[in-house]
């Protein structure tokens, strides 16, 4: 499995729009995070989680060629606004799996009217077909099993998702020990840590690194940073021996 950070960062991206904060200012390139969104590359099969309004430049930047189901966290513009994009791929391949949670699929067929209505569809429209995810059921995207992972943005319900041993967690808040269950012996976590100050809807660092002591991976990847997080470089040096900043265009490589 080829794991590909697409981007990083939370919903405004780093730099912040008009901002003079420092890290807003870094010439460091692992301090510049375009809107969280990861690869997932299996057996010759390419899954994209989120699609948010940086995707074109992702898909781009990656050089991904083919996209084999798209799976959606939750509803957020940062994690769904770059759905339009995918027209390239279905002019070539022709209808792309789109998984979500019923209600996130309503919220999009609302906002995106002209990709879902197929009475008077615009020619030039991508083309999606819709795969309902419901908590508590695994499903399988050509004989790879994927769980959804239940929790709490807020009051929002999102989904995360475990390949195999490997689980993308994003926008978490609050999470039960039912669904911790379902992250048992994972050799790579990536998990949500918006800042070192305490945020309403995302684990901050303090949260995300007790989270990780709970749940115990082989190693952690921190992603939806905001640049009140900090400079990359400073707080990767105080990180567990396990624990790392994710930064975009980072690939790994779990076996």
């Amino acid at each position: 499995m080829k794991v590909t950070f697409l981007g990083t960062g939370t919903s405004t991206g780093i730099p912040f729009i008009g901002s003079n904060h420092p890290v807003c200012l870094s010439e460091d390139s692992k301090d510049k995070r375009l809107r969280s969104s990861i690869k997932i590359e299996i057996n010759n099969n390419t899954f994209i989680i989120d699609c948010g309004p940086d995707f074109r430049q992702q898909m781009i930047k990656s050089g991904c060629k083919k996209i084999d189901a798209i799976l959606l966290t939750h509803e957020h513009a940062d994690h769904t606004a770059g759905l339009d994009d995918i027209r390239p791929y279905c002019f070539r391949d022709g209808s792309i799996p789109l998984y979500a949670h019923k209600r996130v699929l309503k919220n999009l067929s609302i906002r995106f009217n002209y990709i879902f209505n197929e009475i008077d569809k615009y020619p030039g429209a991508p083309t999606v077909s819709s795969r309902t995810v419901v908590e508590n059921e695994s499903f399988r995207i050509n004989r790879i099993k994927i769980t959804p992972i239940s929790f709490f943005h807020a009051n929002l319900q999102v989904f995360g998702y475990r390949f195999y041993d490997f689980a993308y967690l994003t926008d978490l808040k609050t999470i039960s020990n039912k669904e911790l269950e379902k992250l048992k012996d994972l050799d790579v976590l990536v998990l949500n840590a918006i800042r070192i100050k305490e945020h309403f809807s995302h684990l901050n660092l303090k949260e995300a690194l007790n989270l990780i002591e709970i749940i115990q991976p082989k190693k952690t990847y921190l992603t939806h940073i905001s640049h009140l997080l900090g400079f990359h470089n400073e707080i990767s040096k105080n990180l567990p021996k396990n624990v790392f900043l994710s930064y975009d265009g980072l690939t790994i490589d779990i076996n």
